[in-house]
């Protein structure tokens, strides 16, 4: 499981380092795609396949499950890391999120979220202000 927050910076080349306690478990691969709230979502391969099938699975003629499925499926990388531990981010993802140096890379269970810092900065803030609101709305759903 991917939790915790880690502060990396990506390099000149779009290089970005892997927190090390998840390196092991993106060995066999992993696809990066485009998230939600700009932000990227990076998936250990069998992960995504398991998303990419349900993905796929959805209604065509729904307007906003095709828009989903092709941003998802559309904007997917496939990401191998590097002996130094590290994965390179293709520039137009790099474009969507608005990363340039300091990142913020995000453990969500299944998956990460790599951020560009001051956005997630801009977002933590904004929730953490909104989090009674939220964990409101979460009760409902049982959560």
């Amino acid at each position: 499981m991917f939790i915790g927050e880690y502060q990396h910076n990506l390099d000149e080349k779009g290089r970005l380092a892997v927190p090390a306690k998840f390196r092991a478990k993106l060995q066999r691969g992993a696809v990066v795609t485009k998230g939600l709230d700009n932000c990227l979502f990076l998936y250990p391969r069998k992960e995504w396949e398991d998303i990419a099938k349900k993905l796929s699975a959805l209604p065509i003629s729904q307007k906003g499950a095709r828009a989903f499925a092709r941003m998802m499926l559309g904007g997917a990388f496939e990401l191998d890391i590097d002996k130094q531990g590290r994965i390179t981010l293709p520039q137009p993802l790099r474009d969507f999120a608005k990363i340039k140096g300091k990142t913020i890379v995000a453990g969500l269970y299944s998956r990460l979220e790599i951020w560009d810092r001051s956005s997630w900065d801009e977002y933590r803030k904004k929730t953490e202000k909104d989090s009674s609101d939220i964990a409101e709305q979460l009760g409902d759903l049982g959560v």
